[in-house]
């Protein structure tokens, strides 16, 4: 694993809300607005920006956690603009907070956990040896 960040290094990524990210389940819309599910897809892959310089060629990212907490809804068609920053990094585990605004409006605030790790390692703990 690569060193090469510190605490509140920043990373930003940019999602316009498109139908299939708004509430739905089995097929049925709840409400037509980014759905809680659609941030943590979004928040998680804006702090694995991070990783994914970090890493080397033989380990990857695995989540450990996410937070969410949801102030504000988001539209079809509008941009999120999500920040992250690297709160900490403990050993092999970056843990990160993260923004997601639409303008000045804030949608949500988190934060995520993600250890890196051998990728033989990964097999290994997914086959439960």
């Amino acid at each position: 694993m690569k060193n090469i960040f510190a605490s509140g290094d920043k990373k930003e990524y940019t999602h316009i809300v498109q139908q299939a990210d708004v509430a739905a389940f089995g097929g049925d819309v709840v409400h037509e607005v980014y759905a809680t599910f659609a941030l943590a897809r979004d928040a998680e892959w804006t702090t694995r920006q991070f990783v994914l310089d970090m890493r080397e060629e033989d380990e990857e990212g695995i989540g450990t956690f996410l937070s969410i907490e949801h102030k504000s809804p988001a539209f079809v068609g509008e941009e999120i603009n999500y920040s992250a920053h690297v709160l900490q990094i403990n050993g092999h585990e970056l843990i990160c907070l993260y923004e997601a605004k639409v303008g000045a409006r804030i949608i949500a605030t988190g934060k995520t956990g993600q250890k890196i790790l051998k990728k033989d390692k990964i097999k290994s703990l997914f086959r439960g040896s």
